[in-house]
Order: C-alpha cells, then sequence, then structure tokens
C-alpha cells in the first residue's frame, strides 16, 4: 500500500467508526474519535473565554434551522463554511468530506429551490448516516456520492460553490485535491473551506504533533503553504481569516477563494 492510500485508509477507519457510534446515537464517543490521535498533542475545543469551538457547538440555531440533531451532534468539523459561502438560490453546492450531512442539508435549504446540494465522502458507513438524515429533514435537493477527494466522481464545470469544513488537512495530496476542486467547479465559481492552519514558524516535529489531531498522519499547512497551493490550481482573490486556535501551534480558519 502506497503513502497516500494508507493514509486514506486510516482516515476511512476512523470516520467509519465514527459515523458507527453516532448512528447508535453515541454521539459523545462519535465525536471521541475524532480526537482519539492526539496523543499528547496540546489540543484545545475551547476558546480563551470557554467557548466550545469545535463540532456542533458552533453552529448558531438559525444556521442550523432545519437540521436533523443527529447531524449536528455528529459534526466533526472546526468551523462553519455555510456561514461565509454566501450561497445563493439556484447554485450547485459541492461539499467535500460531507461526514454525517449537517453541511449538505444547510445548504441545500439556501440554495432551494432550483438549486442542489452534493455530499462527497468516502466512507459508506458516514453516507448512509448522511442519506438517514437527509430524509428525516424532509430535503429532496440533495445527493450524496461515495468517492475520493483525489478523484471526484464529478463533470468539469459542474458546480458553483465547492465548501469544506476541517477535511483537506486529511488528504495526503492536498495539490491533488484542490486541482480536483478547481476542474469541477464552473468559470467564476467559489470555494469556501474551514480548515486548521499551522502557525509559520511551526518546526517539523511540532507539525507532526499537530498532525496527530488533525489526520494522525495527514499534517497541516501554514498560511504561505495554503495560499500557494491555491495559486498553482488556478485559484484567485484568496482570504485566509484565522478564527480560533486548536493547538499550541496551530489555529482554525476560513478560506475562501475564486476560480
Amino acid at each position: 500500500m502506497s503513502a497516500p492510500e494508507g493514509v486514506r485508509e486510516m482516515v476511512r477507519r476512523r470516520y467509519a467508526e465514527a459515523a458507527t457510534r453516532s448512528a447508535a446515537g453515541d454521539h459523545e464517543q462519535g465525536c471521541a474519535v475524532e480526537t482519539s490521535c492526539c496523543g499528547a498533542a496540546p489540543v484545545t475545543t475551547t476558546d480563551e473565554q470557554g467557548r466550545v469551538v469545535f463540532g456542533a457547538e458552533l453552529y448558531s440555531p438559525s444556521a442550523a434551522a432545519g437540521v436533523p440533531q443527529a447531524a449536528l451532534a455528529a459534526s466533526l468539523g472546526c468551523g462553519v463554511p455555510t456561514a461565509v459561502a454566501d450561497l445563493h438560490p439556484g447554485e450547485v453546492v459541492l461539499d467535500l468530506g460531507s461526514g454525517a450531512g449537517a453541511d449538505v442539508l444547510i445548504s441545500a435549504r439556501r440554495v432551494a429551490p432550483d438549486g442542489r446540494a452534493i455530499g462527497l465522502d468516502m466512507t459508506s458507513e458516514m453516507l448512509e448516516l448522511a442519506r438517514r438524515n437527509a430524509a428525516e429533514a424532509g430535503v429532496d435537493n440533495v445527493e450524496f456520492l461515495q468517492g475520493y477527494l483525489e478523484d471526484m466522481p464529478l463533470p468539469d464545470d459542474s458546480v458553483d460553490v465547492v465548501i469544506s469544513n476541517c477535511v483537506l488537512n486529511l488528504a495526503a495530496d492536498k495539490n491533488v485535491v484542490l486541482a480536483e476542486a478547481a476542474r469541477v467547479l464552473r468559470p467564476g465559481g467559489r470555494l469556501s473551506f474551514s480548515d486548521v492552519i499551522a502557525d509559520e514558524s511551526m518546526d517539523e516535529t511540532t507539525k507532526d504533533d499537530v498532525s496527530e489531531w488533525t489526520g494522525c498522519i495527514a499534517g497541516v499547512l501554514t498560511h504561505t503553504e495554503f495560499s500557494k497551493a491555491l495559486t498553482a490550481a488556478g485559484f484567485s482573490d484568496i482570504e485566509i481569516r484565522l478564527t480560533h486556535r486548536v493547538h499550541a501551534h496551530a489555529q482554525a480558519a476560513i478560506i475562501r477563494a475564486s476560480h
């Protein structure tokens, strides 16, 4: 098994376990799986004021209106990309690593009635959970696809907006994922991610430590590295706005760009 395939399989197994626990109603343990690789890393899920800055607690009641509690409770993200994606009725939205489907369902309601939201995930257990949540929500302008971020099962120029919630850091080859995002976006399309950004001063030893939380072994990019990767993939108007610290040497951020 190659290194990228090894990364992918470890991530798949971890999220399959999280989905299985969440599907059984054990959301606390499902989310615990997400941080089970922390080891001794100084990870924090609260800010300086003691507010929770991880998962379901990040979603305001108005933002999550109509989304089943099970979908929110299973959220494993570090932000709320739909809060800054500026979605409009009639648009097609693609959520990378869509998990239990919370961001897909929020997007679907915002682009209705003529728009569509697509969730892409490699984990069959997560897809089953997401489809169950969509059925409970009564949302029919959604579609959940199984596939890899490095090889998205969608045609060129087929979506208006690509979002993701703390997922790119799990990918072994982030440049390929960003190139695929650019491929499926229509000209003038937009990217809106929540993800983890490593401090510029982080050395390789510390970066390995942080990666135990963000993706066990997949790692994180610095602000400079992320900007260069987006530019190389053909994106412009790049904005990386840090939001809250999730580690002694890394922060969550909103990443936006145009295609």
